[in-house]
């Protein structure tokens, strides 16, 4: 079941900015999450049911911390189309 800890962040670039003008929220989640678990998650706590969703697995960078060489963790992007005149209060910039 998906669950509202799953959602890390909502990733806030000039590209994602640009994208929220028209109705796209770009959402980083945890690798386990599914289309239909985040549907759930925006129709239960934010009480809105997105239009679109698609998504992408991103690999974690492979990086050296203090000389050693390590990978940072792999993640999901979704992009949610918001339906027209929807707006979550969190993200009113």
């Amino acid at each position: 079941m998906a669950d509202i800890t799953d959602i890390k962040s909502i990733l806030y670039t000039e590209k994602t900015l640009g994208m929220q003008e028209d109705g796209v929220i770009v959402v980083q989640t945890s690798p386990r999450m599914t289309k239909t678990g985040l549907k759930e998650v925006f129709r239960e706590y934010f009480g809105i049911v997105p239009t679109n969703v698609n998504s992408l697995n991103q690999s974690g960078k492979v990086k050296r911390f203090r000389g050693v060489p390590g990978k940072q963790n792999d993640f999901k992007k979704f992009y949610v189309k918001l339906p027209e005149g929807a707006q979550i209060e969190s993200l009113a910039v």
